[in-house]
């Protein structure tokens, strides 16, 4: 058993119910904890005198105690429960100050008069006079992990504190330190002028001045990311060594299917069809990344991929997240192919039986040209005949395993395009998607307009109504989305329901629809027919239309309560009235007390309208968060790197990762053997 896999209970002091609390953390072996790093310090190395204390800093002060009490009593501070009070006078030549600990009465057998402390915390004033309150300390003399040093801070369970975290990782450190292997070759950290892995392990949790800190952290942030990036370039050099399927187009047909358009293609929309249909050509599969905002038109870009793969005698299938989506994409392909004798057809789970079972016998024998599907796509009977391009549509909805499966249901290397109307900061793009291809369609449709955007507070309610009357009256249909949040959904829905019954009697004679996730398949399919048709004015909803319902006529979207949902996700409802040359209005009713947090999603969604710039202002607020882990297969989790934040030193990490695995694709040579140990178990995992 090595160091990175043996338990952290094994560390001297680590009990069942420590070791529970490292779980909590994702911490399970030496390694995950060795690897824990401390996500801020403080300096602790100001020492003060006592009557040089203030309120404004914390600070580090030596002394004798003086007095001690300890009061046992039953009262409530701040909500919590105090049962006794241990107080010290603590004395310097320069003056007094008194220390209080509460509920932690055992200190009166720890710290005694006479005894000479170091404590250090931030002084308040409390019945009149400063006192440290609960203050960190250490008796005088001893060598510290917590005092008079740079002190690392770090996330913790709610059953063990800041000293024993340090105490923990230092026992580590000293008795495992001799099985720490470097991971980093020796040429790239003589490049880098990194110091070798004991060294930044100690100065990152043990730093003895912030220079060995910082160089200790740009160390383990440019190894995540390289590692990451290394994982990105072999799963790449992975592809392009294996046989494809060469699918090429010729001008007769790309030129019939332009002209099945009634609009002309965006500059964005020809260069994503050029490189895509390039890839086609090429004697390994292709593997892209079609991004775009709502509305920029990536459907009718697959829709020429699907044509020239049928074109060559193959099969597509496109995977879909929702039935509204599915025939959706059936209506702009039916379009694009009439001219031809393509078969495309739809399959959902609510499908009868039979149905089901005639489209996996038209499938497998050929007859179904193009497949549109959900997650029925994936099911084990579905078989095919010749498949030579996967769609995998709003990517994001899918886990890594579900966008895996499709394309390995054939003995094959198909073609894989991915798309996602998610805007991702390509700092992000680079991280999550590095061995896709990407493009990135910039233009949307000519006409479209940018749409009015207006956020006003509960107070302003029946200003809004008026305007959604006026629009009414213009013969405009509106989307009325409802918050309804999944653990509450019974809840919600019962107020759903009740706003139902508010709009209709409030835009009598106008007709009221109800669209929402509970609903079964067949219901969502008539109501959204009935929107199509103009016979419901305003439809009321939850966030299942923010995939795939499209409807030119709808240019209104009243948000509720807009506090409670994500910056992407309200870009992504702005999209759906993004669909016509219309004026669209996006309109947001808050509530009149909000966070900061929510002030500020909400003051950039009125005011941006650029899915890029969105993204990058939603990955500031909340932060990166684990954006790897089940996102992308094989790649270990980032546990002190951030894309957004270090873009510099993810390009650097990725051109070294590009020039290790372009000289050495396997990783053979003797210098990159550390390369290999320390992948591990993700080597082994990474995708075929």
């Amino acid at each position: 058993m090595t160091m990175k896999d043996t338990p952290v209970r094994y560390i001297k002091g680590v009990g069942p119910k420590k070791e529970a609390g490292f779980n909590d953390l994702g911490v399970y072996t030496v390694g995950d904890l060795l690897y824990y790093f401390p996500f801020r310090y403080e300096d602790r190395r100001l020492l003060k005198k006592i009557k040089e204390l203030s309120g404004d800093q914390a600070a580090l002060v030596k002394g004798e105690v003086v007095a001690c009490n300890l009061k046992n009593m039953s009262y409530f501070r701040r909500a919590k429960k105090v049962k006794s009070i241990f107080e010290i006078g603590l004395a310097d030549n320069s003056g007094r100050i008194n220390c209080v600990w509460f509920n932690q009465g055992y200190l009166s057998d720890k710290i005694k008069v006479g005894d000479k402390i170091v404590v250090y915390g931030k002084p308040r004033v409390s019945d009149g006079r400063l006192k440290l309150i609960s203050p960190e300390y250490e008796y005088f003399g001893n060598e510290s992990l917590n005092l008079d040093r740079i002190v690392g801070i770090y996330s913790l369970s709610s059953v063990f504190n800041q000293k024993f975290m340090r105490k923990i990782l230092s026992v580590a450190f000293r008795h495992y330190k001799d099985g720490i292997f470097e991971s980093l070759p020796f040429y790239i950290r003589q490049q880098k002028s990194f110091p070798n892995i004991v060294k930044s392990l100690n100065s990152i949790h043990f730093p003895d001045c912030w220079q060995a800190a910082e160089k200790a952290r740009e160390k383990f942030i440019f190894e995540e990311l390289f590692f990451s990036q290394i994982l990105v370039y072999l799963r790449k050099s992975k592809r392009q060594f294996r046989k494809g399927i060469v699918l090429k187009s010729n001008n007769e047909f790309i030129n019939k299917l332009k002209n099945n358009l009634v609009f002309e293609l965006t500059s964005s929309q020809k260069e994503a069809v050029s490189k895509i249909l390039g890839d086609l050509a090429k004697s390994y599969p292709m593997h892209r990344l079609l991004q775009g905002d709502v509305g920029c038109g990536k459907t009718v870009v697959s829709a020429f991929a699907a044509g020239i793969c049928v074109d060559c005698g193959y099969q597509a299938a496109v995977m879909v997240p929702t039935e509204i989506l599915a025939y959706q994409h059936k209506e702009t392909l039916d379009r694009m192919f009439k001219e031809t004798r393509f078969r495309v057809e739809v399959v959902t789970s609510s499908l009868p039986r039979a149905k089901i079972k005639k489209i996996h016998n038209d499938l497998e024998t050929g007859k179904i040209n193009i497949i549109i599907g959900t997650h029925a796509l994936i099911q084990e009977e579905v078989k095919f005949k010749k498949i030579g391009l996967v769609i995998i549509d709003e990517q994001h909805k899918f886990g890594v395993a579900q966008r895996a499966l499709l394309p390995k249901k054939t003995e094959t290397n198909p073609h894989c395009l991915v798309m996602s109307a998610t805007p991702i900061p390509r700092s992000l793009a680079l991280s999550l998607y590095g061995d896709l291809d990407l493009t990135v369609i910039k233009d949307m449709p000519q006409g479209r307009k940018i749409p009015n955007n207006i956020w006003v507070k509960e107070n302003k309610r029946q200003w809004v109504y008026s305007f959604l009357r006026d629009k009414l009256k213009e013969k405009r249909q509106i989307y009325v989305v409802y918050p309804v949040i999944e653990e509450n959904q019974d809840q919600d829905l019962k107020s759903l329901e009740v706003m139902y019954k508010d709009l209709s009697k409030k835009f009598s004679p106008y007709s009221v629809g109800m669209f929402h996730g509970r609903m079964k398949p067949l219901e969502k399919l008539e109501v959204i027919d009935k929107f199509k048709k103009n016979d419901i004015h305003i439809l009321l909803s939850t966030t299942v239309v923010e995939v795939g319902v499209n409807i030119e006529n709808a240019t209104v979207m009243l948000v509720e309560n807009p506090e409670r949902f994500g910056l992407a996700q309200l870009h992504q409802l702005r999209g759906r009235i993004q669909r016509s040359n219309h004026q669209p209005h996006f309109i947001l009713i808050s509530k009149n007390d909000l966070s900061d947090v929510a002030s500020r999603r909400l003051d950039v969604i009125s005011s941006v309208t650029d899915g890029f710039k969105i993204a990058e202002e939603d990955l500031i607020i909340r932060g990166p968060g684990d954006f790897f882990g089940h996102i992308q297969h094989g790649i270990p989790k980032l546990r002190i790197a951030s894309p957004l934040r270090d873009l510099e030193v993810l390009k650097e990490a990725r051109l070294f990762a590009y020039n290790v695995i372009k000289n050495d694709p396997y990783l053979e040579k003797p210098q990159h053997k550390c390369i290999r140990e320390h992948l591990g178990f993700w080597f082994q995992k990474t995708e075929d």
